[in-house]
């Protein structure tokens, strides 16, 4: 790792202990002894699920040392002062991160008009708010991102429906009625089903951040669905939206990638929608503690600089996400995997998965195209919206409504 300047090097390195907290989309093993050998410090990670790393994070800043999640997670961990901004004098390559975090988008002076892209929570202003002008410190290291969809059972296609045409609205088409799974989670799963209403006509100013007005209708509309039995199922973790993707009762649901990667199969009976109206987005990175110091966090940005090394992004790409620094990563892939990961192209070998494993089988090409056409085909980025308590409690109702309804009925 000639880019690094270990701190094994240092006496006290051996006993610097970093704890990080976050979730099993990025904290994996491999990852973790190879940061340990590399860097000669401890490593603690402690992997929860979303909701719980999100509210350990805002609630116990004291218990982590950095914290490992997405960018619409810093509407809540930022307000409560539970984490402190990142220098990026001290981030070594910086200046080679690609656009797509700085400004959202890949294209030259491109930006999203969307109050839930990264960029709008990315920069720490003089004055402590934050937004998308440039300053020395920002408030997350982007790192790993990637597009999320719904999949579907190509065999399970009502009449009438064409895979040539996948879009959002077919997670509300009555002719997949008793068929759907979406997601419990109201931040991400209320984007899905606003994504869903306005592929069939309904109107919204800002799918990432709906108004009070909007959310009574969408909730509306899909308490309606849920008391008819529309929706057969809704997942909580990505445990049982693999369940579910096993289940053949079920046609098309919501998913994360992580999930769709753990289940991937040469003869899979699903396949991943590239909707015509756009994906929704993710990005995720590492946050500082508010109460990391002295050499601890003298040792955090050496982990942070680590993960734009190279190998922790060719780690990812066998996941099937995407790093802010993909040409170092490209140093770590076969050209087969470059190709194939980054590039759309069929795989000309067999591929193995982060784990070692055969992932990829010769022919096979990755759902929805090389990485500019993903990444400029995004039509949200994961959200808090400013009315998230009014989400919540509504969200929490339609599902309470629909599940007391179905056991009476």
């Amino acid at each position: 790792m000639a880019n690094l300047v270990s701190l094994s090097s240092r006496p006290s390195a051996s006993h610097i202990t970093l704890r990080v907290l976050g979730t099993s989309v990025t904290l994996l093993e491999i990852l973790r002894e190879r940061a340990e050998q590399d860097l000669g410090i401890r490593l603690v990670y402690r992997v929860c699920n979303a909701q719980e790393a999100q509210r350990i994070a805002v609630m116990e800043p004291h218990s982590y040392d950095l914290y490992d999640q997405w960018f619409h997670n810093i509407d809540f961990v930022w307000p409560a002062r539970a984490i402190q901004p990142i220098d990026i004098c001290r981030i070594r390559d910086w200046d080679e991160i690609n656009m797509l975090a700085k400004s959202g988008s890949l294209a030259e002076n491109g930006e999203m008009k969307s109050s839930s892209v990264p960029t709008h929570r990315l920069y720490v202003q003089h004055d402590g708010r934050l937004g998308a002008r440039p300053t020395e410190a920002i408030t997350m290291l982007p790192l790993t991102h990637n597009v999320d969809s719904f999949v579907y059972r190509a065999d399970g296609l009502p009449p009438g429906v064409s895979a040539e045409e996948e879009s959002w609205g077919w997670l509300l088409d009555d002719r997949f009625a008793g068929k759907v799974a979406l997601q419990r989670d109201a931040t991400i799963g209320a984007i899905d089903a606003a994504l869903a209403a306005a592929a069939q006509g309904e109107r919204f100013g800002d799918i990432g951040n709906l108004t009070l007005d909007e959310i009574d209708r969408l909730t509306g509309i899909l308490a309606a669905k849920h008391r008819r039995g529309h929706f057969a199922d809704f997942w909580a973790n990505e445990a049982e939206a693999m369940r579910l993707m096993e289940n053949e009762s079920i046609s098309v649901q919501s998913l994360w990638s992580p999930a769709l990667m753990r289940l991937h199969k040469p003869d899979s009976a699903y396949c991943l929608a590239r909707p015509k109206e756009g994906y929704r987005a993710w990005f995720g990175g590492l946050c500082l503690s508010r109460c990391l110091q002295g050499k601890a966090l003298d040792a955090a940005y050496e982990y942070l600089n680590w993960w734009l090394s190279g190998w922790p992004g060719a780690i990812m790409a066998r996941q099937g996400y995407y790093i802010s620094l993909p040409q170092r990563a490209r140093r770590y892939l076969s050209d087969d995997e470059w190709q194939y990961w980054y590039e759309g192209k069929p795989a000309r070998t067999v591929l193995l998965g982060a784990d070692g494993y055969p992932l990829i089988q010769t022919g096979e090409r990755r759902d929805g195209g090389c990485y500019r056409s993903r990444m400029a085909h995004i039509a949200v980025w994961n959200s808090v919206m400013d009315e998230h308590n009014y989400l919540v409690r509504h969200w929490t109702q339609l599902l309470n409504e629909g599940s007391s309804h179905q056991q009476s009925a």
